[in-house]
């Protein structure tokens, strides 16, 4: 079991954020994703997953599952995610480098998106009565739901590697679909069942 690990840290090694060159290449990263994360932060979901993971090796994925859930538990935006992300990539450099990379990366994902976003919204209510605005409006749904759904099932790949979860995750989405039960009291079973031991990564 450790052996796959050794050889994925052999061929992966982990971006040292220390190097400033490396850390704005960081920055300049999240800075270009910030404009295509309309619709909400888990639409980068799968591009998150793939820099932390596989690109940058700053995270196993079981850490960014980890650190996925926390951020969803946490009152906020969803792309509080970032932050951790990049708190985390640097933590192996210190704590000053860590909240650096942390904050740099958050004001990287939500500064031009918000930027873009205000400016739309000034100029939005004059096209209110164009076909054209009701149109964009009507094609960006279904494709947000579609973003949506692929998030979902990165993460059942990402954090169930048991039947148990897998079994628990399915109930979760059927209840969500057809009951108005709060999420809060899904997550509280779930960290239930993950403390008796029933569930675990």
């Amino acid at each position: 079991m450790i052996l796959p690990h050794v050889l994925m840290a052999a061929h992966c090694p982990p971006t040292s954020l220390t190097d400033l060159g490396h850390l704005l290449q960081v920055l300049g990263t999240f800075l270009g994703l910030s404009l295509f994360s309309l619709g909400g932060g888990n639409t980068l979901l799968s591009e998150y997953q793939h820099l932390s993971v596989d690109q940058f090796c700053w995270l196993t994925s079981s850490q960014f599952a980890d650190l996925y859930a926390l951020a969803e538990a946490a009152p906020g935006p969803s792309s509080m995610l970032v932050g951790l992300l990049g708190l985390g990539a640097a933590w192996p450099e210190g704590p000053w480098w860590a909240l650096l990379s942390g904050y740099g990366a958050e004001l990287a994902i939500l500064l031009p998106s918000t930027l873009l976003m205000v400016l739309a919204c000034l100029s939005w209510n004059r096209l209110k009565d164009s076909p054209w605005r009701i149109a964009f409006e009507r094609g960006l749904g279904p494709i947000t739901l579609g973003i949506l759904f692929q998030v979902g099932i990165k993460i059942l790949h990402t954090a169930d590697t048991n039947a148990a979860g897998v079994v628990v995750s399915l109930v979760v989405c059927v209840l969500m679909l057809r009951t108005r039960i709060s999420p809060l009291w899904f997550m509280a079973c779930a960290g239930v069942l993950g403390g008796l031991g029933v569930i675990n990564r």
